[in-house]
């Protein structure tokens, strides 16, 4: 189990980046417009510096839901490897069998 500052963390990233999303495509797009002023489009990336870093989609990891665990996390699922041999194993995931020999 990961600690739980980390999962509340990532939490926290996660709400920021759904908070700043418009405003960040909406910067990013005046930024990158090459038929703008210069000027415009310093400013532009000025006020995209000056927003929270944990508000850019990058700083996001992925993490397991049922344990936290930042690693061996399969996207589909949205679990990692532990999680899934477990579930897997208990019957809980249609169509997985755990083989044993």
């Amino acid at each position: 189990m990961a600690k739980k500052a980390m999962i509340e963390r990532e939490k926290k990233r996660e709400r920021l980046v759904a908070k700043y999303a418009a405003k960040r495509a909406e910067l990013k797009e005046i930024a990158n417009d090459e038929s703008r002023p210069m000027e415009e489009r310093f400013k532009a990336r000025l006020k995209l510096a000056k927003l929270p870093r944990n508000s850019s989609a990058t700083r996001l990891h992925n993490r397991c839901q049922l344990t936290g665990r930042p690693h061996a996390y399969y996207r589909k699922l949205k679990v990692s490897r532990i999680a899934l041999r477990e579930l897997g194993s208990a019957g809980q995931i249609p169509g997985m069998v755990k083989s044993s020999w």
